[in-house]
């Protein structure tokens, strides 16, 4: 990737988090043509936001702000102190903890509403079972994924 698309997306994040009164660091990776941005900063809680909400709109900014200089749209994901790792493996137990009880009781099991990312790690993590299958219910804020008996 260009030196100056990194350079742009740093330069946005930085004005971005100065606004804010929020001291940070942050280290940036390339990967596939994505762009990997890891905050570090002594109040995470205020960038992860609840459920993670404040990060993604943080997220969806940037891109935005960055597609207006570039006229292209380049992938930036963005995390603080681990959050999202930390994220996937709890989606991940609960995943499994609910194929379990669908194994176990042969009924379907409906997991809270999450965003469109996170119902994807479930679908990706439970495609491999041989026993489950997920789907997506609902619209907009209260979809959610279904983990039912494969028939």
């Amino acid at each position: 990737m260009e030196e100056k698309k990194l350079k742009l997306v740093e330069k946005v994040l930085r004005k971005i988090l100065d606004s804010l009164r929020i001291k940070a660091n942050f280290k940036f990776e390339e990967n596939q043509g994505a762009v990997f941005v890891n905050i570090e900063t002594p109040t995470p809680g205020i960038l992860i936001g609840y459920h993670g909400r404040t990060l993604a709109a943080l997220q969806r900014i940037l891109s935005l702000i960055v597609y207006r200089h570039l006229k292209e749209w380049l992938k930036i994901v963005i995390d603080v102190g681990g959050y999202r790792q930390k994220r996937e493996e709890a989606l991940k137990k609960m995943a499994l903890s609910a194929a379990q009880k669908v194994k176990f009781f042969g009924q379907e099991q409906e997991l809270p509403p999450m965003p469109s990312a996170e119902r994807r790690i479930i679908h990706l993590f439970l495609i491999e079972d041989p026993e489950v299958t997920t789907e997506s219910r609902g619209e907009g804020k209260e979809r959610r994924v279904i983990i039912k008996p494969k028939k």
